[in-house]
């Protein structure tokens, strides 16, 4: 089969590699309907250390299980399923309390010998727990949609989530792109009464303002900063949501927040140390939280609201290539000419 991998910043290839098989019992081999580019992707396409063996890349999709070992009983050969962009167990202590990403099974897609999902079929470990099947006959219509449950609008939500948000609260969310608007959509369905995007490219933004936000800030850094308070009577945002993962993100976020306010970060950092004393949160008392979003947690809920057209997430995506063009992706993405790319094997 086809499958992409990544030699170095910029590298991107497809190459031919033996099919997926079962290795454990509870493993799946999934063929592949639909998957895209993730903005996280682009994190090792500028900086990764090039390598001779390259990468395995991917880690959303949808598509139909075609095999299954001899453990799984929750899926079964021709069901249409969603999976989270990572795998887990779905029954331990952790996954319980919901924060699957960190189960003690689990790991992630492209690791530790597990393929990426930018290919024409993937494994899938701990299967059970991991993937979600479709109710019914799925209409083509939706795919886009259920595609973006994998990870794009569930872990705005999860920001959203994280960050508290509520009817009558001020929300910042900083970064337009896919998962900063999801997270507007997000707050609007948890009721916040103002929601402020911050972001400059007004092809997304519109689609931020479709999708609820009340505001638009253009600038970036003190000026941005200066333009929410000025929009927030000085006092700043109830929750800041950051969507982007680079420190003048962070620092945009920890300048308006209010007194009291949470900060919750989905934006993969891009850094290892962040201030977080008296000038940034201590002084505000300020709380931080946010982290990879635990997709199994809320998937279900998610496939529902979608089949039922409660949400749209999929208009996030705006270009689609085949798998042999997933480099074209790539580019597409950073230089940001389109939003969010599908990949169609």
């Amino acid at each position: 089969m086809r499958a992409t991998f990544m030699y170095g910043p910029g590298d991107v290839r497809v190459e031919n590699v033996p099919d997926p098989r079962i290795v454990d019992p509870t493993d799946a081999v999934v063929r592949i309907t639909l998957a895209c580019v993730c903005g996280s992707d682009l994190h090792p396409y500028h900086s990764m250390a090039a390598t001779d063996e390259g990468v395995p890349m991917g880690h959303e999709f949808i598509g139909v299980v075609e095999d299954t070992g001899s453990a799984v009983t929750g899926v079964k050969r021709g069901d249409f399923v969603v999976s989270p962009f990572a795998f887990s167990d779905n029954t331990c202590p952790i996954c319980r309390d919901g924060f699957h990403t960190a189960c003690p099974r689990g790991g992630w897609y492209g690791a530790g010998g597990v393929g990426g999902a930018q290919a024409e079929a993937v494994r899938v470990p701990q299967a059970d727990g991991t993937l979600v099947k479709v109710p019914g006959d799925v209409d083509t219509a939706f795919l886009p949609s259920l595609l973006a449950l994998s990870d794009v609008y569930l872990t705005g939500h999860h920001a959203a989530h994280m960050g508290r948000v509520e009817p009558g609260k001020t929300v910042t969310v900083i970064g337009d792109g896919a998962v900063g608007l999801s997270a507007v959509l997000a707050s609007r369905r948890l009721g916040a009464e103002r929601v402020i995007l911050m972001g400059r490219h007004t092809s997304r933004t519109d689609l931020g303002r479709e999708w609820g936000a009340t505001d638009v800030v253009a600038e970036r850094g003190e000026e941005g900063v200066a333009k929410v308070l000025d929009l927030t009577g000085g006092e700043g945002s109830h929750v800041v949501l950051e969507a982007v993962g680079l420190m003048p993100a962070y620092e945009q976020a920890y300048g308006v927040v209010r007194p009291g306010g949470i900060i919750s970060r989905v934006g993969v950092p891009q850094y290892e140390e962040a201030p977080v004393g008296f000038g940034s949160l201590f002084g505000k008392n300020a709380g931080l939280t946010g982290g990879p979003a635990p997709v199994r947690a809320y998937i279900e809920q998610a496939i529902d609201d979608v089949l039922a057209v409660r949400i749209n997430p999929g208009r996030v995506f705006d270009a689609e290539v085949g798998l042999d063009q997933v480099a074209d992706a790539y580019k597409q993405m950073d230089s940001r000419s389109s939003l969010k790319v599908v990949v169609r094997p």
